[in-house]
């Protein structure tokens, strides 16, 4: 079973590339730009924060390029070397990325709800990662899949809130803080639902983008 067809695959492709070299933005963006201008100075110029959020973004960015192709069948049965290594560096990059997010989330802007949704995402991820980790390792491929399409459709909130954003603000005029409080929780909440359903239906050997 495929459960994308080959123009939702070049999309999802697309999307998961796409902001996976959004943090390459970081190098020549100015603090008055994008999200960091929603932080306060004593923010930006902590050394803890800005080593969290840099290592949050550019290995999020990095499981992102990394995951996407992990859900094919042809590149496990020709290069299933390649897709051991992959999936290394995925997970590798999920605990670096998801503590330090977790930590930044307790800085998120617009307090406690923002707060509450973004760490519950840093949580979810990485213990669905660590769940597909310790399947693969007692080699249960079909509970393996399952926890890896968990994972990576948290790791594609990074996509979702860069999409729903903008489109919030400038699409139905909301202001920043109102737009990002309900963006913390809407980013990755239907993620999840859509990954359970997809979970529910997989069966070993299925492919996600064929």
């Amino acid at each position: 079973m495929k459960f994308l067809n080959r123009p939702l695959w070049f999309l999802f492709a697309f999307l998961a590339i796409g902001v996976g070299l959004y943090p390459l933005l970081y190098f020549v963006m100015d603090e008055s730009q994008g999200l960091l201008s929603q932080k306060t100075p004593e923010i930006l110029e902590s050394t803890i924060w800005n080593l969290a959020f840099r290592l949050h973004i550019f290995l999020g960015g990095l499981s992102l390029l990394t995951g996407w192709s992990q859900f094919s069948t042809k590149l496990r049965q020709t290069r299933i070397s390649l897709h051991r290594n992959l999936g290394k560096i995925y997970v590798a990059a999920v605990f670096i990325s998801g503590l330090s997010g977790l930590y930044l989330a307790f800085y998120a802007t617009g307090g406690i709800v923002s707060q509450l949704g973004f760490s519950l995402l840093a949580v979810c991820w990485l213990f669905t990662t660590y769940m597909a980790f310790q399947r693969i390792k007692i080699m249960n491929i079909s509970a393996h899949q399952q926890w890896m399409v968990r994972s990576y459709a948290l790791a594609f909130a990074a996509v979702m809130l860069r999409i729903y954003l903008p489109f919030m603000q400038s699409g139905l005029g909301m202001d920043f803080l109102d737009a990002y409080l309900i963006v913390s929780w809407l980013c990755w909440v239907p993620n999840l639902v859509v990954a359970e359903f997809m979970v529910r239906k997989l069966q070993v050997g299925d492919s996600l983008i064929g």
